[in-house]
């Protein structure tokens, strides 16, 4: 064997080598491309339904009173109640909250149409008119984000439209403000930030009153005569909203 014999064998061996070894590496699968990691998604927590604040609102509903004179004759009392009438009117307050407590004051007034008739032991007749209401209470109650559930007492104030019929029609009435105690229950909704709905019950006592009434078929009659109402009520607010 010549050297250039030799020298073109180890030139061609190599050749074939170089060729085998690209080929094999195209067959090889290609390397999957890495994916960047992502920044994990911040979500911001929903918010909580702030009641703090002060508001304004009117409600409509219908009541319910009930009247107890007692009777001059016979010692005894003469008792009825008016039919359910309608009522209207409006409150203003403010709450304050603490975490889920809410605690609060609220005054409202509201026009009313709660006529009752009755008679005592002889026959004359009896009634009660109640003009209008009105209550001073403070609240307290639980907030689950917007729903409001809550208690509420204190001063209630009515206007008593009274009046005697004796049994010849001659009548003779009187008008006075009545003050006593009311006690209530509701839940109210955050409809928005500044908009909030309510449903209420109030029940309204106010002891009984002393009433002097002069005719000509009675020139003294003298009668105590208690009132309680019973009220309730749908309302919207305008909620100005805390800090």
């Amino acid at each position: 064997m010549t050297l250039r014999t030799f020298i073109g064998g180890a030139v061609l061996a190599a050749g074939m080598a170089v060729c085998g070894h690209t080929a094999w590496a195209a067959d090889l699968p290609s390397p999957i491309p890495t994916k960047a990691p992502e920044a994990p998604v911040a979500y911001a927590p929903a918010a909580i339904y702030n009641w703090t604040g002060f508001y304004i609102g009117g409600n409509l509903g219908a009541g319910l009173s009930n009247s107890s004179w007692s009777d001059p004759f016979t010692g005894g009392s003469n008792t009825f109640r008016s039919g359910v009438g309608f009522l209207g009117g409006g409150e203003i307050g403010a709450n304050y909250q603490i975490n889920m407590f809410v605690v609060g004051l609220e005054g409202d007034f509201d026009w009313t149409n709660l006529k009752g008739s009755g008679a005592d032991s002889i026959g004359d007749t009896l009634n009660t008119n109640t003009n209008w209401t009105s209550t001073v209470t403070g609240r307290v109650g639980a907030a689950f984000d917007r729903l409001l559930i809550y208690g509420k007492g204190g001063l209630a104030l009515a206007q008593d439209q009274s009046s005697l019929t004796d049994l010849a029609g001659n009548g003779a009435s009187t008008t006075f403000m009545r003050t006593g105690w009311t006690v209530g229950a509701g839940l109210e909704y955050g409809i928005t930030k500044n908009w909030s709905a309510k449903i209420e019950y109030d029940y309204l006592n106010f002891g009984s009153q002393a009433l002097n009434f002069s005719t000509p078929l009675q020139p003294a009659y003298a009668s105590n005569a208690g009132l309680n109402v019973q009220e309730i009520k749908a309302g919207i607010n305008f909620r100005f909203g805390g800090p």
